[in-house]
């Protein structure tokens, strides 16, 4: 499974690269508002700098119609670099671009996906990556759940190479859920992964092995002071 960023912040993302296994980053307008730049192209070649090419970059388009949003995709392939998915809310003139890109040979992700039916046609068109907003979807009494295991066995049985990553979460049983599903990518604020961690049993079990270990060896024993 990938684990990809939900941020444009140069901090998170090298706060995360440091400690987690991340697959990539991705970001949509809102979020990349939040970094209050507007050195747009320079900000996307510090994050590509950052995870370098063997993680993928993801970043959405503005325009609405499929000719703008060809115009989006161009710019940011010739400013940014030509490995970056486009990233493209699932509307009809958002399938049209994305088949259009396909046909060039540009990674796409589908984005802003509520229905089964929009995600099917985009592995039809043959996107890389399809985004299912998961906590949107529940908000809308929409079952992400069923939604997204419907999107992972239409992928299996047309053989595409198309990947669900699962995205809008608001918190860890959504996530499990969406893991449990078979989906192959999952997006996540920084924070977010955080939370795993914050189990109180874990840190009393580190504690716990700290102390027996120091009641052998004297306090401020660790395995790399013994002789």
């Amino acid at each position: 499974m990938e684990l990809i960023l939900d941020t444009a912040n140069l901090e998170k993302i090298a706060y995360a690269l440091d400690l987690y296994p991340i697959s990539g980053v991705t970001t949509n307008p809102s979020i990349f508002e939040k970094e209050k730049t507007t050195d747009f192209f320079t900000h996307f070649r510090a994050i590509r700098q950052l995870i370098g090419f063997e993680r993928s970059l993801h970043i959405q388009v503005i325009g609405e119609s499929a000719q703008a949003i060809l115009a989006d995709a161009k710019a940011i392939l010739e400013k940014v670099d030509k490995e970056v998915y486009i990233k493209i809310p699932c509307t009809p003139q958002g399938i049209k671009a994305m088949k259009i890109l396909k046909a060039q040979g540009v990674h796409v992700t589908a984005t802003a996906i509520y229905s089964k039916l929009q995600a099917h046609m985009s592995v039809m068109v043959g996107v890389d990556y399809l985004a299912p907003y998961v906590n949107r979807m529940d908000n809308l009494d929409i079952d992400p759940i069923e939604s997204m295991k419907s999107m992972v066995q239409f992928i299996t049985q047309s053989k595409a190479s198309t990947k669900v990553v699962a995205a809008s979460f608001k918190n860890l049983s959504q996530i499990n859920e969406a893991i449990n599903c078979g989906v192959q990518a999952i997006t996540v604020d920084p924070s977010l992964i955080d939370e795993i961690f914050k189990f109180p049993s874990l840190n009393k079990a580190v504690s716990d092995f700290k102390h027996d270990f120091e009641s052998l060896f004297g306090e401020g024993a660790t395995i790399a002071t013994l002789e």
